[in-house]
């Protein structure tokens, strides 16, 4: 069995928050539990990032500085003493690195930035479209059953093609959405809840 987790607000904040936080852009704090097309909410995110003067080199500065939720690196050990674990994030390798370090460095799938000659994001490229969906496809196609868990709309899809998922931590209204999915809120809870599939 192998699980598959989100990044972002399952064990480490959201990065685009606290981007606008320490920037005080506040059309940042936008994120995939607002908006559910991610090329939109990308492109928005790049238009205001070169109209703010913000350069790639100044979000990794932020990322550095974040610590993971509390209780994410225990939760992610003991997660690993029963299953292969895999994170699934739209987030993007030039962005990851300190992530992945801080949390014991997980094996990670996910996307690349383009930057142009002035350190501005400028693109991005996806790894494949629908790469969670399809990663879980792909895995399952391999004779793996597999667990997920995730907080957002671009979660959704995840959590459907896997054997079991469930939602940690999610904003009530794609709760509501998606009520097919048990709601989790500790990392004590979503590991019972993980334990109870065969």
């Amino acid at each position: 069995m192998i699980c598959c987790l989100d990044l972002e607000g399952v064990l480490m904040p959201e990065v685009w928050i606290h981007v606008a936080k320490r920037t005080g852009v506040k059309e940042l704090e936008i994120t995939t539990r607002d908006e559910p097309d991610y090329d939109k909410l990308m492109k928005y995110r790049i238009g205001i990032l070169k109209k703010e003067k913000i350069r790639l080199r100044d979000i990794q500065k932020v990322i550095r500085a974040m610590p993971p939720i509390p209780g994410a690196k225990g939760f992610l050990k003991r997660l690993k003493e029963r299953y292969q674990v895999i994170i699934l994030s739209d987030t993007f390798y030039e962005f990851a690195g300190p992530m992945m370090r801080k949390l014991d460095q997980p094996t990670l799938f996910c996307n690349w930035l383009k930057t142009d000659s002035d350190g501005f994001i400028s693109g991005y490229v996806l790894r494949q479209r629908n790469g969670k969906e399809r990663a879980v496809r792909g895995l399952k196609s391999l004779g793996f059953k597999v667990i997920a868990a995730g907080d957002s709309y671009n979660d959704v899809t995840m959590l459907k093609a896997a054997d079991f998922g469930a939602f940690f931590r999610p904003p009530s209204r794609i709760a509501k959405e998606f009520p097919q999915f048990p709601v989790t809120r500790t990392y004590g809870e979503l590991l019972a809840t993980f334990l109870k599939v065969n």
